[in-house]
């Protein structure tokens, strides 16, 4: 058997089947890690907002027919 590992932790996980806490080892851990999102320790990027500000607003972007 191939026992993952708690992340907030580090115990061994048992399967979903044996564990209704999974992909944690308790109910502890998963409350600790709704917390750490909740409190925004854990961060998603925002790939869109990144690559938006590098680009050229349509009216001005040379390939687009703008006026640039």
């Amino acid at each position: 058997m191939n026992l993952k590992e708690c992340s907030v932790c580090r115990k061994p996980v048992a399967p979903r089947a044996e564990n209704p806490a999974f992909p944690f080892c308790s109910k502890r851990c998963r409350m600790v890690d709704l917390g750490r999102w909740l409190g925004e320790e854990y961060r998603v990027p925002d790939r869109q907002a990144d690559e938006q500000e590098d680009e050229l607003p349509a009216e001005q972007h040379p390939e687009r027919g703008g006026d640039a």
